[in-house]
């Protein structure tokens, strides 16, 4: 991606670029597309990894496990690359993700979406998912039992995916996968670990719609999970 596409992508999440005396440049700062390194060879996904996945979807379609099941349209397992290096995971699905089985799609999606550009990858190049599989009514924060019954479906993806950094979107997701309850403020900004692996909490795009100010950091977010993916690798 070069240097005026991205800008374009940083100008659709309504971020101005511009340069402090005492700070190096946005523009220093590469996205990952543009690094110069040697892509690994993608790993194979055999019949089997996909009949495995394909197994699990099942499940999740069919939970019973708690009470949200009486009240969703569908499940919302989860898109993208079964052998991402990113992966994205939110709070539960929304009316909209309900309503097509899809995670983030409406205003926020597109939102994620140029986010994930701004970083200099596609969405289907990394892999996104909730906490919930299903919509909690009128969109309520999800409840403890409801956490704990899709727990062992989100930890069978993060083992299946592999990823070399997680991405958590919102406070929720935040809070929840951490087990704390510390507010965002004082998660972001700071490299956590899920099992050896490199986890950078990012505004959830409902809340930067609504608070257009807060762009800036959620910009500062994707540099800083550029850095740790970049030092990963």
């Amino acid at each position: 991606m070069d240097n005026a596409t991205r800008l374009q992508y940083l100008q659709a999440m309504g971020i101005d670029v511009w340069v402090s005396r005492n700070e190096a440049p946005v523009e220093d700062i590469q996205p990952v597309a543009t690094m110069d390194y040697q892509i690994e060879q993608q790993v194979e996904i055999t019949g089997a990894i996909l009949d495995d996945w394909s197994v699990l979807q099942q499940e999740v379609a069919k939970c019973q496990r708690c009470d949200l099941h009486k009240t969703r349209t569908q499940t919302v397992f989860g898109v993208g690359d079964l052998s991402a290096d990113w992966m994205f995971i939110g709070e539960a699905p929304g009316h909209n993700e309900d309503q097509e089985g899809k995670p983030f799609v409406g205003q926020a999606g597109t939102l994620l979406t140029e986010m994930i550009r701004a970083i200099g990858l596609h969405r289907d190049e990394v892999y996104i998912t909730n906490v919930l599989k299903c919509r909690p009514p009128d969109n309520r924060d999800p409840r403890i039992e409801e956490i704990s019954s899709c727990k062992n479906y989100l930890q069978q993806q993060i083992e299946w995916v592999q990823p070399k950094i997680i991405l958590t979107v919102g406070r929720i997701a935040a809070q929840t996968i951490l087990e704390t309850k510390e507010p965002l403020s004082k998660l972001r900004g700071t490299v956590h670990q899920l099992e050896n692996i490199p986890l950078v909490v990012v505004y959830h795009p409902a809340y930067l719609l609504r608070s257009l100010p807060e762009k800036r950091k959620a910009w500062q977010d994707l540099q800083l999970a550029i850095k740790v993916y970049q030092e990963k690798k």
